[in-house]
């Protein structure tokens, strides 16, 4: 009988995904714990969205397993309502409400009983720091305040898994750093998958860091002090091996 404390919340196991005949995602394995930030990592065209789809539910793979807590999330597709939050690259806000009636929206849509969606919409609010804005209509919020609405309707229903897709990406320095303390506190309740490009968030915010490229993953391991610096080289050498195969 298989230990459920050793379970990783997430487990990916070889998936694939091909779009316009081109193989996107090749036999990628994955794991993420409860407490852990996995920081995916790569170029534009990687592989990253088709991964985080994949994961989120949203993308059957061609082959392979998703695994949410043991449980094959295609064999049982409630899972990904029910125990992962996502936000994609674009995010999915409703420009006319307000944020306490968007979220509201979202706890109901997620099946949450009336009293228990207000006192979550509230929990969210305080985390993401979205008490000063709460009565504003979206459209009228800045990209940074939009992405901390994305978060708060990601974590709503505290699912096991909350995956983020680039939600860093745009932001000025200043709405930058609030976002990592954002999902650097994400570890406290949830496993955190997050993609990303930029070398220096995967630093701050990230416990572990996988890199794909053309989708393949060629590197996965934990976070340490000059991270930064060694992942430039590391793409630089991943690059120049690559080319030098395709010639």
């Amino acid at each position: 009988m298989t230990d459920p404390v050793s379970v990783p919340t997430l487990r990916t196991d070889r998936i694939s995904r091909t779009l316009a005949g081109r193989r996107v995602v090749d036999a990628l394995s994955l794991d993420v714990a409860r407490g852990e930030v996995l920081g995916l990592l790569g170029v534009n065209g990687a592989g990253k969205s088709t991964t985080l789809r994949m994961i989120a539910g949203v993308l059957a793979p061609d082959s392979g397993e998703v695994r949410l807590a043991g449980e094959d999330l295609y064999e049982a597709p409630e899972l990904a309502r029910r125990g992962i939050g996502y936000l994609p690259e674009r995010a999915p806000l409703h420009a006319e409400l307000d944020v306490t009636e968007y979220l509201t929206f979202c706890a109901r849509l997620h099946g949450l009983p009336r009293r228990d969606a207000a006192a979550a919409v509230t929990r969210e609010i305080e985390r993401c720091d979205l008490g000063d804005v709460r009565r504003q209509l979206i459209i009228q919020l800045s990209k940074g305040f939009q992405q901390r609405v994305g978060i708060a309707q990601a974590s709503l229903h505290q699912p096991a898994l909350v995956v983020l897709d680039e939600p860093a990406s745009g932001l000025d320095p200043v709405q930058s750093l609030r976002m990592r303390e954002l999902i650097r506190a994400l570890r406290a309740d949830h496993a955190v998958i997050l993609s990303t490009h930029l070398l220096a968030e995967a630093e701050a915010c990230c416990d572990r860091i996988a890199i794909l490229h053309r989708g393949v993953k060629r590197h996965d391991a934990p976070v340490t002090a000059g991270e930064t610096a060694r992942l430039e080289q590391l793409f630089l050498r991943i690059a120049a091996d690559l080319d030098m195969a395709a010639a």
